[in-house]
Order: structure tokens, then sequence, then C-alpha cells
């Protein structure tokens, strides 16, 4: 890592931490096959604008951190692949993180805890995610026929296992439906969202009138221009520009959702491909400093990060987490809920992010999930993902995280917010939560 021993705080004290800027690929709906962009591309196109833009070389930057989940193969350790692709030098330390859904933000407060404690002035924290490149997985049936041929040492052992061979061994298991099935409780995360549905009584119609709502706002950021600076255009090797995120369906309608049939409880549960986070393909980036790394470059920063929460819970609720870790944070910051301007709460599914609320808003459950003595009732909803979310943007597990975050940032600026909370349910049953304040 690069010195910068002369700018800590000698009395070792936690500095404050700013979001300086950051930058996204539109995120890009897989369609039934693998997309123009590994999660190393995606990283690389939309990381190259943000650097090109800044006022410092990249030799300031002291360390990389990436979220990323489906790590393929050939891009082992895709920080630092990104990284040296992206110019950085040799010498910058570059490493990968993952908690699932959590895997983009968990790298902002890596990135947050480094600076703060005076290891690093200045990282660059990112999450991606090619979900199109989920890989199809050989059964275990077909690995233990291929064992047995291989062990096979003379001509009719090898006869025989052939003999052995069935078709069923060339039907490939899909690694992203596995990769989003518990294996605790053996519930997909779909499942956990009906669970919530059932059990707090979130109705389909409100539901599918969640999910209108997100594309009508996404739709309406893009023809405003508000993600300008935030979207950068990704170049594939056809010459291909996707130039915004191309998920959105603004003419979408409860009547038209409520048409589509459950895709996880069939036939009577409430959760379908039209209230649920659609499977995309996308990278975030943003940059983390130190009070001394604005004053040596002239930066000027979207916001300060004040802290940061990570929760858990049992698995087969996954989605109620957000509530655990954000009220920790206000909890801890003695805010109430109208304390706080506007929310990011990753759109898993409508059920589930609506569950979140219900929560909120109950005194029961209040009592028995918070430990609190009376609800701090729900945010409302025209400060809650104002631009859309995860239904109409579509979740890139390693890089959902990342993109909230900054999106929060920016949309404070914008609407001339002070104080924001992103958070997200994390598969496995946990949640994580960002507290920022414009500057």
């Amino acid at each position: 890592m690069h010195d910068r021993s002369d700018s800590t705080d000698k009395r070792g004290a936690r500095r404050p931490v700013y979001l300086v800027d950051g930058a996204r690929t539109p995120f890009i709906a897989a369609r039934g096959e693998p997309g123009p962009f590994s999660p190393v591309d995606l990283a690389v196109q939309c990381g190259r604008p943000l650097l090109l833009r800044q006022p410092f070389g990249a030799e300031a930057i002291d360390l990389v951190i990436l979220g990323c989940v489906n790590v393929p193969a050939e891009e082992m350790n895709p920080a630092r692949i990104a990284a040296l692709r992206l110019g950085l030098g040799a010498d910058t330390p570059a490493f990968t993180v993952q908690i699932n859904c959590g895997s983009g933000m968990q790298s902002i407060d890596t990135a947050f805890k480094y600076v703060r404690d005076g290891t690093a002035e200045l990282v660059l924290a990112g999450g991606t995610e090619a979900l199109s490149h989920a890989p199809l997985l050989v059964r275990q049936s077909a690995v233990r026929w291929l064992a047995s041929l291989r062990k096979a040492r003379s001509l009719r052992e090898r006869a025989k296992t052939l003999a052995g061979f069935r078709p069923g061994y060339l039907e490939p298991v899909v690694g992203l439906a596995r990769g989003l099935t518990d294996p605790v409780v053996d519930l997909n995360m779909g499942q956990t969202a009906e669970k919530l549905a059932f059990e707090l009584g979130v109705p389909r119609e409100e539901a599918d009138r969640y999910a209108v709502a997100s594309h009508i706002r996404l739709k309406r950021a893009q023809d405003e221009g508000w993600l300008h600076g935030e979207v950068m255009p990704a170049f594939a090797r056809d010459g291909k520009v996707y130039e915004a995120d191309d998920g959105v369906r603004p003419d979408t309608s409860v009547a038209k959702l409520a048409t589509l049939k459950p895709a996880f409880e069939r036939p009577y549960g409430q959760v379908t491909p039209g209230n649920s986070s659609q499977i995309t393909d996308g990278a975030s980036w943003v940059l983390v400093a130190s009070e001394a790394a604005l004053e040596r470059h002239g930066l000027e920063p979207l916001a300060v990060i004040r802290d940061s929460s990570w929760s858990a819970l049992d698995p087969s609720i996954m989605g109620l987490a957000p509530v655990l870790c954000a009220t920790a944070l206000m909890r801890r910051h003695e805010l109430a809920m109208d304390a706080v301007d506007l929310w990011e709460i990753n759109e898993a599914f409508a059920a589930q992010v609506l569950a979140c609320l219900a929560v909120w808003d109950s005194e029961e459950l209040s009592r028995e999930l918070l430990g609190l003595e009376a609800p701090l009732g729900a945010p409302a909803q025209d400060r809650l993902n104002v631009d859309g979310g995860a239904i109409s943007l579509g979740h890139p597990v390693g890089a959902s995280g990342n993109r909230i975050v900054l999106h929060l940032a920016r949309a404070l600026q914008r609407l001339g917010g002070h104080r924001g909370i992103a958070s997200e349910c994390i598969g496995g049953g946990q949640g994580g939560a960002m507290l920022i304040e414009r500057t």
C-alpha cells in the first residue's frame, strides 16, 4: 500500500470519511444467454470514465475493493484484474469481497473503515456481477460416473462403466438457481418473499402496484436526465452501445401484472416475475476518501459516510433484515424516522420491501423483532427508492449494494436532502445498512 502515514491522525482518532464520486454501467437484463460483458469487463466499463474525470492520477489510489458473487474461473479475484486493466499500478493492492447481495456495500464499508482508521486515504470500492454468465453445472451423478470411468483400468471395466451412462447425465444444473437457494432452510429467495407476504399479509395487488411505481420512477429519472453522470455507457466488442438500464417497462400496469403466474409457489403464490427484481448484469464504483485526500486533490465530496450496520436473522425471513440494521443505525444516532430524508431499500421483491414497511408500522412486530416499545413508523413512499429500484433496474447481486449508496448520495444532492440510509436484504439471512449525509 502506498505510504500515507504523514496524514494519519496522530491522536489515533477516527477520521471523517467521504464519498467523493461514483459511476455505474447501465444494468443490462439477462435474456437467456451470456451477455456481452464479464464481471471484470463491466467494472472496467464504468471504472475508466470515473477515473478519467478525476483530478488525480491512478497512483493516488491506495486500495481497490470489489464485490462479486459469481466469480468466473478465468477472473479469480476480479478486483485485482479490474485494477490492472484500469491502469492502476502493480503496487496497488486489490481484493474481492463476497457477502451475497451485500457485496457491493461491503466494499464501501471496508473502504470506509480503512480510511476512518488512517490505513488508507483514497480507495476505489465497487461491485460487479454478470448473472447472465452464471455457469451450467454438471450433476453429481454425472461427476461420479466420470470418476468411475477415469478409474477403470481394464477394457472390460471401461465397457461396464460406459454401459452405465444415463442420458440424464447430460442435463445441466443451472448454477444461478442453486446459488439463489438457501442450503440451510432449503428455500429459494422467491420463496422467502412468499413467506413474508403470507405471514405479514401483503396483498398481491399492493405488490404489483409497488412494482409499477418502480418502473414509472426509473423511466422518469431517465427522461429527466437525473442519472446523467451516474450511468456511463458500456461499449460491447461488436460495437453495440448500452446507454441506459434496459429492463424498465414504463407501459406496465397493475392490470397487466395481475395476469402473470406465480414464479415460485404455484398456483397460489403472489411473487411473480413482474414484482420481483430482474436477473441482470452490471457494475458500480465509488471513490472513498479522507479529508486529507480532499484537500490534497481539491475534491468536492457528494456525501460523508457516517456509519454502517450489519444484521442477521433466520434465513427463511431474510427479507426483513433491512429493518434490523437500519433501525440499529437510527437508534445509535438517536434518529426518528422523519429525520431520514431519503431511503434506498434494495427491491429484491416488492412483497419483501412492503413487509419491511409493515414491521416498522406494527407495534407488535416492532416489539418482537426490534425490541422497541413503540413503532418507528415506516418511511413515506415518496422518500423511498425515489428513482426506482431493482424491480425496474435489475439486481446484479454483487453490484446492487454499491449502486444504492451511490444513488442515494446523488439523490440527496439533487433534492436538497440532508440525511439518507441505504439498506438491503442479503441471501442467507443477513442485511446491511449505511448512513450518509450530504456535504
